[in-house]
């Protein structure tokens, strides 16, 4: 396909995708306000009179995570209120207390969960909805709250008995077999020939366990047939009758996204004029791939005595030195393995010129559409500083990275970011207790790759890829610093 046709069509796929989430948003009201120290936005119609509903998000989640469910029910006229847990999204208090006890960590969580449902209780019981480590929290705070019905999304608890919680529907992805069998057997509590898709009844006690088809853990957030399944759960529970489309927003957001990714190119091609840059310097395979392995095993050794634990992130001490040494790392094996640095250069003007606007779109462009329609993408004060720590490990990582890969092959692209993924495995091997988050990082770390690395890769070529690895471990500090849970190891509280 050629480069303008290329262009026009991300732009109008761009149009297209922002027209569908604008649709789903059209009418609902977006009202933000603080229980107490806890970000909630509430989601209405005008005029809208149906019952409340509060919904929670996962682990490392956020409120913004949440809308596609919270849009469906505010369009049928149901009044939304969505929260950031302690230590999510905008919530400037970290999460605290033991995780292992369900009266610590989990008992926080709680005790917020009542607040916001206290602040919103008007005779009626609230309905809750929630997705993965809130399903828990909801179930646990039903079994002592008189609450109305439940929508739960990946949902797990071993609080779950045959006769409470009486009425909740319970949806898993396709794609996560261990959270649709204890769907199943939630439902098997109270009929033992149940089968997923099924609704039983005994006395008091209605569940059901649905499956939202072509989805896994994330991708059910956005799910069509999840979000209507939640409507009609509710709708049955308070004998209403309302009915609204539910637009594929997950589609359009995941375009939107795409075509941002893709119009990168274009802002380079015209902020930066075309300039003579060296030529490709290209070691031999084994030269390469050596300059790959060293890090990727040293760097786990020498990170793991360095962690200190100062920032208020889970594992965000960590992450920081690791990618810090294994950038220093690279950078030293190709200076002594390849001889010099195919760092290119195009002048102090156009230097700048091209790192503001490589962060400006994907930081601003990019961020804002995240935040906007996905998931929480700019950081409150408290998060400032650890974005600041992040980047003084993440700018080394990404120079040396943007030289590896500089005018290489796929296959070497490819191996250079496997390199780091098998670097944080070995670490997590090594401390599986201090550091088995880092398997959860490492997801976010390869979204980045295919995204930013794209954007990165764009200016890289027109302005080398010093310029691309400054720009991008820049925008690689800001996402992992705003994704990841702040966490208090002592103290806190709701």
């Amino acid at each position: 396909m050629n480069r303008p046709l290329l262009t026009y069509l991300a732009i109008l796929i761009a149009g297209v995708s922002i027209l569908v989430l604008e649709v789903a948003r059209s009418g609902v009201t977006f009202t933000d306000r603080f229980v107490a120290s806890t970000p909630v936005t509430t989601l209405t119609r005008d005029g809208a009179e149906g019952p409340n509903v509060v919904i929670a998000h996962g682990f490392a989640g956020s409120r913004a995570m949440m809308q596609g469910y919270g849009l469906t029910l505010a369009q049928a006229g149901y009044r939304v209120h969505m929260f950031d847990f302690e230590g999510h999204g905008a919530h400037p208090v970290p999460m605290s207390g033991d995780v292992t006890r369900i009266e610590g960590t989990t008992r926080l969580l709680m005790n917020q969960t009542r607040a916001v449902i206290g602040d919103v209780a008007d005779g009626t019981p609230v309905a809750l909805l929630g997705h993965s480590m809130a399903t828990d929290v909801l179930i646990r705070v039903a079994l002592e709250e008189q609450t109305g019905p439940l929508v739960l999304l990946s949902a797990f608890s071993q609080a779950v008995t045959a006769d409470r919680p009486q009425d909740m529907v319970l949806i898993s992805g396709q794609w996560e077999p261990h959270l649709r069998e204890f769907g199943v057997n939630a439902l098997q509590m109270v009929n033992p020939d149940a089968q997923e898709g099924e609704t039983v009844e005994q006395g008091d006690v209605i569940r059901s366990a649905i499956i939202a088809p072509w989805t896994e853990h994330v991708s059910i957030l956005q799910s069509r047939a999840g979000r209507l399944a939640a409507l009609n759960w509710l709708n049955r529970a308070y004998d209403r009758d309302t009915l609204v489309s539910a637009p594929p927003t997950g589609w359009a957001f995941l375009a939107l996204m795409a075509s941002i990714t893709v119009l990168a190119s274009v802002l380079a091609r015209f902020v930066v004029p075309d300039t003579p840059l060296p030529p490709s310097h290209q070691p031999g395979v084994v030269r390469y791939i050596g300059t790959l392995l060293v890090p990727a095993i040293l760097t786990p050794i020498i990170a793991l005595p360095l962690d200190f634990g100062v920032l208020p992130v889970l594992v965000a001490d960590y992450l920081a030195i690791h990618l810090g040494v294994f950038g220093l790392l690279s950078l030293a094996m190709q200076r002594w393995l390849w001889g010099r640095f195919p760092l290119g250069w195009t002048g102090v003007e156009i230097f700048t010129l091209a790192l503001v606007a490589l962060l400006a779109w994907g930081i601003g462009v990019f961020g804002f559409a995240l935040d906007r329609y996905g998931a929480n993408f700019f950081p409150i004060a408290e998060r400032l500083p650890i974005i600041a720590a992040l980047v003084i490990g993440a700018i080394p990582f990404m120079v040396a990275d943007a030289q590896l890969v500089w005018k290489a092959s796929l296959w070497r692209r490819i191996a250079a970011r496997a390199a780091l993924l098998v670097s944080l495995g070995i670490a997590v091997a090594l401390d599986l207790e201090g550091l088995f988050f880092l398997l959860i990082i490492a997801p976010v770390i390869v979204l980045f790759f295919f995204v930013h690395g794209a954007m990165g890769r764009a200016f890289g070529k027109r302005a080398g890829p010093l310029l691309a690895g400054i720009g991008l471990g820049i925008i690689l500090a800001w996402a992992l610093g705003v994704s990841f849970p702040m966490f208090a190891a002592t103290g806190g509280g709701t």
